[in-house]
């Protein structure tokens, strides 16, 4: 197969976690007969500094013409005013906009060898395996702002298609797990969230396989802590993903480990670990990329169609999460490279096994 990559690294530790999740996409390409071109652009604060704008537009174009999108964080203390008129954080939702990726896919699972890394016992652990799907499109982020003397309004809006399509999107991936949705609103305060709860269940309707509850979003805060692993594929509107994505986030020990895919309708999907720049440890070689490179198999399984790829990635990543080394949030000593190198060995010796059985056998894509 043949692809085109645009990378973003961005700003803080984007660069390093997003380097080291290349060489890992360019060790798959070497392994499984696959050729991938990458094209590297600005964004966030970096592009800020060098045309003023947090998206130029050739890199939004680059971005649209590619088969696949990896970022690496944008923000940071430089430009972090919110009173500015030109933000990193724009970039990223104008990339969004741009790309027409409506659903942003977390995956959240606990490694047993991590487990004591969680805030939670050990017990509250046992079976999590949740997918968050936010819509990501609309709601307060996209809505109109005003903003007058003593007063400020952010419009929440919402329409039934796109309720409808990050629903059905929801619905498609659990038919592909243990079937069943939980969807999460505000239908006792929000009018949004009326409209919301009524179409996911008008939605489900054309899923009789599949079982749908309904959870408010406060109640869903709780649960998420006290019965995470009664949870398959959770899905919810923009704002409510975005604050329950990280509060689940920090069951698994930390921000580093995890990967997320923003996907629509198209092939172009943009992929990015959901920890944020990190300034404080950037240029020191001492981020945590498996966030990042996790972010590259879900590239492979849902831009590219290549899941043995993508299985092979996660396998690498479980190995060395689970026989190190690790890196500092995680309680080791290791580096960026130490742990990509690590990556790299383990993916090496997959590959070398599946080559061995299969008698040289490679996927085509």
């Amino acid at each position: 197969m043949k692809a085109r990559i645009v990378t973003l690294p961005g700003d803080g530790v984007g660069p390093e976690v997003t380097a080291a999740a290349v060489a890992v996409l360019e060790a798959v390409a070497t392994h499984y007969g696959h050729e991938f071109a990458f094209d590297e652009h600005l964004i966030g604060g970096a592009a800020i500094d060098a045309t003023g704008e947090p998206l130029p537009a050739g890199a939004l174009q680059a971005c649209k013409a590619s088969d696949a999108v990896l970022l690496g964080a944008v923000g940071g203390p430089k430009w972090s005013d919110p009173n500015a008129k030109v933000r990193p954080e724009q970039g990223l939702l104008a990339l969004r906009a741009g790309l027409g990726v409506y659903a942003n896919l977390r995956p959240l699972t606990v490694h047993p060898a991590l487990a004591t890394l969680s805030p939670l016992k050990d017990e509250k652990l046992k079976d999590v395996d949740v997918l968050f799907v936010r819509e990501l499109t609309g709601g307060a982020y996209f809505g109109a702002k005003t903003r007058g003397a003593d007063y400020a309004t952010d419009e929440c809006r919402y329409t039934e298609a796109e309720v409808e399509r990050v629903a059905r999107r929801a619905f498609e991936l659990a038919r592909a797990r243990r079937r069943h949705v939980t969807s999460v609103d505000k239908a006792n305060v929000l009018e949004t969230s009326r409209l919301w709860r009524r179409t996911v269940a008008h939605v489900a309707a054309d899923y009789p396989d599949v079982t749908l509850e309904h959870q408010l979003v406060d109640s869903m805060a709780m649960l998420l802590l006290t019965r995470p692993g009664s949870y398959d594929v959770v899905v919810t509107e923009n704002l409510f993903g975005d604050i329950l994505t990280d509060e689940a986030a920090a069951l698994a020990g930390s921000l580093g480990l995890l990967p997320s895919a923003s996907i629509g309708e198209g092939r172009t999907g943009l992929y990015e670990p959901i920890h944020g720049s990190a300034p404080d440890i950037a240029g020191k070689g001492v981020a945590n990329p498996v966030g990042a490179i996790l972010s590259t198999a879900l590239l492979l399984r849902h831009s590219l169609q290549l899941e043995a790829e993508a299985l092979a990635v996660e396998a690498a990543v479980d190995h060395v999460l689970q026989h190190g080394p690790r890196s500092r949030d995680l309680g080791g000593h290791a580096g960026t490279a130490d742990v990509r190198d690590a990556v790299l060995a383990a993916l090496a010796d997959r590959a070398g096994t599946e080559h061995a059985f299969f008698g040289g056998a490679r996927s085509c894509g």
